[in-house]
């Protein structure tokens, strides 16, 4: 342990989960906040894991250490949701917990009257909001990748509007056989920072497929059945949540179920204005002024105050509403209007979204100059520490990362990096 009291090792925690597809500035807080989660032993460990997913002998290869040993440890952490372990179908990779979707997500769905929940909620809150480093830094320079993207409720889609089955939570559901039902971590945190109680259940943070499988075995969820899961939707849908999922189309692993008072994805967009928080559906809101009486409804309902009234006429003091440049694409303003007059209908633009995992942090990683990372991932090697800052600045000119982004070769670059990485995704 000498070796960890010789240097501030949360800094250069701080640095490797700086490395992520979600960045995480240095800050006092942010290291008041690791030091709150890790053990100075753990955050030894995780700084020196490599990059991208590994298995547990390239690990113990990495760091020379025996692998039953390093087992323990890491299964120690995958219980804190400070590493993830991922069944490839041949074992387990395990990988870094980044911040979203990671270690807040799962700090905070941990239950328990020996855990500080009320610190951390007070330090993700600071780290987070507080002097929006975190946000300006992923989504300050106008980053269109996120982590999640809004999801479609079908009862708001007007006549003849089709929608892909990746789109639909409910197709979503029927494609997968396991599920989970957990604390959603945002309302949890908001409980104890003392906020007034949400009328919403607690326990609404649902996943599936591997996520599920994930959150279950290490303790953050519960089993449910696929029943559950379509009463928890319709539930959703009759208190006007606004529906979210990972960005990607194959193996999605949750759906989460937002209010506008509780949801930090919402609350961001709020506050800040970057659109990229939380990518939209591939249709919007548009309202039919004939239809429109002006009520309001629609613009309480609408999670990120996109919609207000205006006056319908000149001279007139009748209202209708008007929705703002920025819509997620939810419906849940039309579920809520009495006359009909709000219908989701297809965006004139392409909206992006990844087909995969592996896809969606690349593209995120390339947007936020941490590609190179999952490059030459081996944080102990010198040779790859001076491969990653030659290649790392290469890709950061603005020429040459225009070009790699352009439609042309965006998708041979993909395929160059999938094929590099051996990913079986």
């Amino acid at each position: 342990m000498g070796h960890i009291a010789s240097k501030d090792i949360y800094q250069q925690l701080g640095h490797r989960l700086d490395q992520a597809p979600v960045r995480t500035p240095w800050t006092p807080v942010f290291r008041d906040l690791l030091a709150h989660l890790y053990t100075p032993d753990e955050a030894d460990l995780v700084s020196r894991l490599p990059y991208r997913p590994s298995s547990l002998s390239r690990i113990a290869t990495m760091l020379g250490e025996p692998e039953q040993a390093l087992q323990t440890r890491l299964e120690t952490l995958c219980t804190k949701g400070l590493v993830i372990d991922i069944w490839d179908g041949a074992g387990y990779q395990y990988m870094v917990s980044p911040i979203v979707i990671g270690f807040f997500e799962f700090s905070m769905m941990r239950t328990g009257a020996d855990l500080p929940l009320a610190q951390w909620a007070e330090l993700f809150e600071a780290y987070m909001f507080g002097e929006q480093d975190f946000l300006r830094a992923n989504f300050g320079a106008g980053q269109e990748v996120s982590v999640m993207r809004a999801l479609p409720h079908e009862q708001a889609l007007g006549e003849h509007v089709e929608i892909l089955d990746y789109e639909k939570a409910s197709a979503l559901i029927e494609d997968q056989t396991t599920f989970a039902l957990g604390l959603c971590s945002c309302r949890h945190e908001k409980h104890h920072l003392g906020h007034a109680p949400c009328r919403t259940p607690m326990e609404t943070c649902t996943s599936l497929g591997t996520g599920a499988e994930f959150l279950i075995r290490n303790g953050f969820a519960t089993s449910i059945d696929k029943a559950r899961m379509r009463d928890i939707l319709e539930r959703s849908r009759d208190l006007g949540l606004t529906l979210s999922a990972d960005n990607v189309r194959r193996d999605v692993g949750f759906i989460c179920h937002c209010c506008g008072c509780c949801c930090n994805l919402l609350r961001g967009i709020r506050e800040t204005g970057y659109p990229g928080i939380l990518v939209t559906a591939s249709v919007q809101a548009t309202i039919d002024p004939a239809l429109c009486t002006g009520c309001g409804l629609c613009a309480r309902a609408c999670p990120i105050e996109a919609i207000t009234l205006v006056q319908k006429e000149a001279h007139s003091k009748a209202k209708q509403a008007q929705i703002g440049d920025l819509c997620l694409g939810c419906g849940v303003c039309a579920l809520r209007c009495p006359t009909g007059a709000i219908t989701l209908q297809p965006r004139q633009h392409t909206v992006l979204h990844p087909a995969d995992s592996f896809e969606r942090v690349m593209l995120q990683a390339l947007e936020r100059d941490t590609i190179h990372t999952f490059l030459f991932d081996n944080p102990q090697s010198t040779t790859q520490a001076f491969m990653r800052a030659l290649v790392g600045g290469f890709l950061k000119l603005p020429p040459v990362k225009r070009l790699v982004w352009s439609t042309a070769l965006r998708s041979r670059f993909l395929s160059a990096l999938r094929w590099a990485s051996g990913s079986k995704v």
